[in-house]
């Protein structure tokens, strides 16, 4: 318990310092401004629908509306958390601004298919460079790998991309290493997820599923999960399932499969961000998991807890990442270039927990535990 006492102190002093060292970079403007009177138009791409996607969008317009560039307004019920092509056509209709405007006809999705993948790059691009788009808003590691090249110059907010860096769309930490593109990268987000699971639950084999790409390896954050168990000295035990090129029927039986496999083998897993992870299909895929007693962590955030998972970081429905790319995007419509913009997130540190989920698989967890934690739900919540 003090080592992650320990580490939650630590990560709230490397909050202070970026705190300190973003404060003293605030030297443009995000107050709103028009671009030459008239709106600042915006457009959107992703790789294919994802979980997160949706959550992560409402959350940038949320910054919007935090800091006066869009009126405040309810977003509408979605039955489908991985739906964006009918939130975005609601939000062009819908949000109210003098300043930005989301266009209606500026939606690109690859659906996660390869060969539609190349059709929607050009596609999209071929768009940018009309000069009617100011600013991209690309979700996820294939709309980031798509777009951040030469090949066009409009700004482009790379967002929920897992490892934006290792993925190889920015070539640093620091910046992108382009003047256009920008994107979100949290310093060892996935070591302290691990290490933070560990010290929690203590195993000893660790289980892990992707897809045996260097993009399944990027998402899954492999070289992280890697570094970590050689640090601590526990065993991963991999089990690969392919996520891209196939329905999302057949990559849900692939991860199904593989927890099926790894369930009788491992301490505890380590869900990845994954096609065939999606908050409908939690039941059956916690199942085996659950049967044979087996802590698991989300990635992805707490809302798979909220559904199930044991454990893993609060996210507050993702608010202080939108309102990072929310305020960079100000910036950038302000004068500044996006390859000019510090790229450094750190996202408060906040534990996620689910009882109902921790009674299932025989954890007790400690006063202590509780204690720090942010976010604690009662009961397992079904998506329908």
């Amino acid at each position: 318990m003090k080592r992650i006492l320990c580490y939650l102190v630590i990560i709230a002093a490397v909050l202070l310092s970026f705190s300190t060292s973003a404060a003293a970079q605030e030297d443009k403007s995000i107050a709103p401004v028009k671009n030459n009177g008239k709106k600042w138009r915006m457009a959107y791409y992703q790789g294919g629908p994802y979980i997160d996607y949706q959550t992560i969008l409402k959350a940038v317009m949320t910054g919007f509306m935090n800091i006066g560039w869009i009126e405040k307004t309810a977003y509408p019920k979605s039955e489908d958390s991985a739906e964006t092509t009918k939130l975005w056509a609601w939000m062009t209709k819908n949000l109210k601004s003098d300043y930005i405007e989301l266009v209606p006809d500026a939606y690109y999705d690859a659906n996660w298919k390869k060969e539609l993948r190349p059709i929607t790059k050009s596609t999209a691009i071929e768009r940018l460079n009309k000069k009617d788009i100011d600013l991209m808003l690309a979700f996820g590691t294939w709309a980031g790998l798509d777009l951040a090249n030469n090949e066009h110059s409009v700004p482009t907010e790379v967002i929920s991309a897992s490892d934006p860096l290792g993925a190889g769309i920015v070539k640093g930490v620091e910046t992108s290493g382009y003047d256009h593109i920008h994107a979100k990268i949290e310093l060892r987000r996935y070591e302290r997820q691990v290490q933070l699971f560990h010290d929690i639950i203590g195993f000893e084999k660790l289980g892990v599923v992707y897809e045996n790409t260097d993009e399944g390896k990027t998402y899954a954050a492999i070289k992280q999960i890697e570094s970590v168990a050689a640090e601590r000295g526990f065993e991963i035990i991999r089990c690969f399932a392919p996520f891209s090129g196939i329905p999302d029927a057949d990559a849900e039986k692939k991860v199904l499969a593989c927890h099926n496999e790894l369930a009788p083998q491992i301490g505890a897993l380590y869900i990845t961000t994954h096609r065939g992870v999606s908050l409908k299909a939690m039941p059956k895929l916690l199942a085996p998991l659950n049967k044979n007693k087996i802590p698991t962590f989300s990635q992805s955030g707490s809302k798979e807890v909220q559904h199930g998972v044991l454990l893993s970081i609060a996210q507050a429905g993702y608010k202080y990442a939108g309102e990072f790319h929310a305020k960079t995007i100000a910036k950038v419509f302000n004068g500044s270039k996006p390859g000019e913009l510090s790229q450094i997130f750190e996202s408060p540190p906040k534990i996620a927990i689910n009882l109902k989920a921790a009674e299932i698989v025989g954890y007790d967890p400690p006063i202590d535990i509780l204690g720090v934690a942010d976010e604690i739900y009662q009961e397992i919540d079904v998506a329908q």
